[in-house]
């Protein structure tokens, strides 16, 4: 007879790997002993029983069952086909249908001539044994949590040899944790870009997989990188189907473990913000975050606000265009802009316009200074009230001295010294404070070189724009709108008109 067979581990530990390759000896022993032709033997390693659906060796079974490739089906044990007893009853009433005898060993059961009832008990016993792992599970995850252990492998970290929780800082992963955070909260870089950086310098996870756009999101979103150690945000609410639901916040399970912080609180506080306004950005307006290019998302759609995207043409003649990505990504019905707009134009067009910014520099410098004399007057004025100031204090602190040793004398009672000198000490108050007003102000006054300088920092570098990085560009400019009669209104972050 043409049999197959089929076996599952639930788990891809060794020692279950080890019962699975057992598994598959048992069957080909007994193809062997009863002189039967073993077609195939069908193995999930890995996969919980209680979803048919995620095992692709079964489903594999349950194909090949229809193309008649075999005439029986042997499983170990009930538990081993299912532990859900509906999948069990269907999976079972399907291969009756193609004539397809299965056999379970040891209970001793051929299912064409057994009656489904007693299929329903077996597959209730064997639901029932897994909803029972299903709570000593829950239940060890519960205790971990309370205990504030981290079973995961973490990027950053490194088990303690010979236990599963107690984890230390890996000081070179931590490295690149900072440099991630730095790039992300600093100096504006999206999650694909700081990915294809960590690959360049041939970095890899601590799977030792390339990096990805999901796997830098992990990083920047793990609190645990702050020394925050938190369980139990989510639970399974039903084993079968394995839908997990959100835990209230009260209901969390944190434990501090400052000894496994790399990231500070404020700084991953700033990461999470970026991330979800980043990411509400995306959902609203289609806008990205990308650094990639010199124009990447500067150019937006003044008709749906999505960011214009790069296109690099190569048939004769080389161009680069920027246009809509929501024109060019879901076609006119999303969005009516099909203005494109040449790379090479805009950057001249920039030029020209830093170029005219130059040519009143002197004019703007000028300027400053004047207003800056009228200030440094009111500064010399200044001095020279502290001069009087100082002589006006001296004289104060002669009389009080005066008063004190007329006291000493006793040229004068307690009562008669404590009456003379209360004004004068409230006077000399005033004065010192007065004083120590007039030291500050003087000692952080800005040179007037010093104010143009952080007025107009490097002025004549705004002209090379082909030069520029994306990063430098949004210092400058705050976004260049772009609308579907092809007029473009550049925005200057420092000035809040357009031009």
């Amino acid at each position: 007879m043409n049999i197959a067979a089929y076996c599952r581990v639930s788990t891809d530990k060794s020692d279950q790997i080890n019962s699975l390759e057992a598994q598959k000896n048992f069957f080909r022993e007994y193809a062997k002993k009863g002189s039967h032709n073993l077609v195939r033997l069908y193995a999930d390693e890995g996969i919980s029983g209680t979803k048919t659906r995620n095992r692709r060796e079964f489903l594999c079974l349950m194909a090949d069952a229809e193309k008649g490739l075999f005439d029986m089906v042997v499983v170990k044990d009930i538990s081993r086909f299912a532990r859900n007893t509906v999948d069990l009853l269907q999976n079972i009433r399907t291969l009756k249908s193609l004539g397809i005898e299965t056999t379970f060993l040891t209970a001793n059961m051929s299912v064409l001539g057994q009656s489904e009832f007693v299929l329903t008990i077996f597959g209730a016993l064997a639901q029932e044994e897994s909803a029972n792992t299903s709570k000593r599970i829950k239940f060890g995850k519960k205790v971990n949590a309370e205990k504030g252990r981290v079973p995961n492998l973490v990027y950053g970290y490194d088990k303690t040899p010979d236990t599963c929780f107690d984890m230390k800082i890996n000081q070179e992963e931590a490295g690149i944790i900072q440099q991630i955070y730095h790039w992300y909260t600093v100096k504006g870089y999206g999650t694909s870009k700081i990915a294809n950086l960590l690959n360049d310098k041939g970095l890899r996870t601590k799977r030792c997989c390339r990096w990805s756009q999901n796997a830098v999101s992990r990083i920047l979103s793990n609190e645990l990188y702050t020394g925050r150690i938190i369980n139990g945000k989510q639970e399974i609410s039903d084993f079968l189907t394995g839908v997990r639901r959100q835990k209230e916040k009260s209901d969390w399970l944190i434990t501090e473990r400052p000894d496994l912080q790399i990231i500070k609180p404020q700084q991953f506080s700033r990461a999470q913000n970026i991330l979800s306004s980043r990411h509400k950005t995306f959902q609203t307006k289609g806008g990205r975050q990308s650094s990639l290019h010199l124009f990447s998302t500067v150019i937006k759609c003044a008709d749906c606000g999505w960011s214009f995207r790069r296109i690099v043409r190569t048939y004769k003649n080389t161009y680069i265009r920027w246009v809509c990505s929501g024109h060019n990504g879901k076609g006119a019905d999303c969005c009516p802009n099909a203005v494109s707009i040449e790379e090479a134009e805009l950057i001249q067009i920039l030029e020209e316009y830093f170029s005219e910014l130059l040519k009143s520099q002197r004019k703007i410098y000028n300027y400053i200074i004047k207003e800056l004399s009228k200030a440094y007057v009111a500064a010399d004025e200044t001095i020279y009230n502290r001069k009087e100031l100082n002589t006006n204090l001296g004289k104060l602190r002669t009389k009080r001295q005066k008063y004190m040793d007329m006291y000493t004398d006793d040229l004068i009672t307690r009562e008669e010294l404590s009456e003379k000198l209360k004004p004068i000490k409230g006077e000399i108050h005033r004065l010192e404070r007065d004083l120590q007003l007039l030291e500050y102000n003087l000692n952080n006054a800005i040179q007037p070189e010093e104010l143009i300088l952080k007025t107009f920092p490097n002025l004549e570098s705004l002209t090379s724009v082909r030069d520029m990085t994306n990063e430098q560009l949004k210092q400058i400019i705050q976004k260049i709108e772009a609308d579907k009669n092809g007029c473009v209104d550049i925005y200057l972050c420092r000035l809040d008109r357009s031009h």
